[in-house]
């Protein structure tokens, strides 16, 4: 694989709910733009109800103007392999919820997983992307949610191989499990 530049990097924020990784990932994508860069979130919820739908805005409202946000909640590897340029950093916020949205629609999400990093692989700019840690706590007790936890799990070791960084949040604090936190 050919080795990418400070510019060009891949980043997997990892962590539980309310850990602060959207944050510290917007942070750190930040921090890999460009002069006079916009840099682009890549937006996989949907809003399903008025509760996510107010989750949805107060992100918008978090990032601000030096963000352009496209929704996509299926072909990530797509809009990554459209979007991706030098100095302009693309964040992927979330990719438990793009597996939500994969299983919904009864796609494969490890051919998805599979396709995916070989867009990260393949990416002209840097991406950051941001995971949910489902792996922590008890086995789930129906089927459904255990296979949606080691889906994730499997996802984010594939990820995790393909990126140069692989931080986890806890508390607002980053922990390097890969690479480093800045």
């Amino acid at each position: 694989m050919k080795r990418r530049s400070t510019t060009e990097s891949i980043v997997l924020v990892l962590g539980g709910a309310r850990s602060g990784k959207s944050a510290y990932a917007e942070e750190r994508a930040l921090a890999l733009r460009a002069p006079r860069k916009r840099a682009l979130y890549l937006a996989t919820a949907e809003a399903g109800d008025g509760e996510m739908a107010a989750r949805i805005q107060a992100h918008r409202a978090r990032r601000g103007s030096a963000w352009l946000t496209h929704e996509e909640p299926l072909d990530l590897a797509g809009a990554i392999a459209r979007h991706a340029a030098p100095g302009a950093p693309i964040l992927v916020d979330c990719l438990t919820l793009w597996l939500s949205n994969l299983l919904h629609s009864r796609i494969d999400p490890d051919a998805a997983a599979e396709t995916l990093c070989a867009g990260l692989a393949a990416a002209k700019g840097p991406v950051v992307l941001v995971s949910n840690e489902v792996g922590l706590g008890i086995v789930p007790d129906n089927k459904l949610a255990r296979d949606f936890r080691d889906a994730a799990g499997r996802l984010h070791q594939r990820v995790a191989r393909t990126a140069r960084d692989v931080v986890f949040v806890a508390a607002g604090l980053p922990l390097a499990l890969k690479g480093k936190t800045k």
